[in-house]
């Protein structure tokens, strides 16, 4: 067996308790047990004991393949660091009382970034007396919600960090089922009895 790494459960003989709340390779909670049974029934399986819960006021272990639960713990966490690595931190900076063709622009930005995995930092900033109409500020969080609601979900509710009023949005998932719609198909369909060559040109206008 590899030698333990920091952080990584105790096993076997590496268990210093001298009772232990078993459950056993098919999650089948036997019971406190004193920790040289336990040992005793993993090794006439073929497993381990593995403490995986020490913090407990009864250690708790599990009998099983710990080979295999290692191997499956790091696929785990080298997953996880992947989609993090992949998924960066974008941030949008708006005013409160910002017009239309800049919030079309900006948050089509937002959107787009949303699409491509990334979390976006959505900011308000406030300069001198527009401290005191907050209020601006929010409404504008909340369209931008809105406008990405499909795409992606807020965290929490808007704060203030300074003279900032912010949101996090992180990405919803995968949206292309959403834009291939089975309902232009059906259209389609429905107007195939028709002559009018005009029919198909309305129903391909997308965003």
């Amino acid at each position: 067996m590899a030698k333990r790494e920091e952080g990584e459960p105790r096993v076997n003989e590496e268990i210093t308790a001298r009772e232990v709340l078993l459950i056993d390779e098919n999650g089948v909670k036997v019971g406190v047990t004193a920790v040289e049974e336990a040992l005793r029934m993993a090794e006439e399986r073929g497993l381990d004991l593995v403490e995986v819960a020490p913090q407990a006021k009864v250690p708790v272990c599990r009998i099983l393949d710990y080979g295999k639960y290692r191997y499956q713990q790091q696929k785990k966490e080298k997953d996880a660091r992947k989609k993090q690595k992949g998924q960066t931190l974008k941030e949008m900076k708006m005013r409160p009382k910002i017009d239309e063709h800049d919030y079309d622009f900006k948050v089509r930005a937002v959107q787009n970034f949303l699409k491509n995995g990334h979390r976006v930092k959505v900011s308000v900033f406030f300069r001198g007396r527009e401290m005191a109409f907050l209020d601006k500020g929010r409404e504008v969080l909340e369209r931008v919600i809105r406008d990405c609601e499909g795409l992606g979900k807020h965290e929490g509710e808007p704060r203030m960090e300074g003279r900032y009023m912010r949101i996090m949005i992180t990405p919803a998932g995968p949206v292309k089922p959403k834009e291939g719609s089975n309902k232009q198909p059906k259209k389609d369909q429905n107007n195939q009895n028709t002559d009018n060559p005009n029919q198909g040109s309305s129903s391909g206008k997308t965003e």
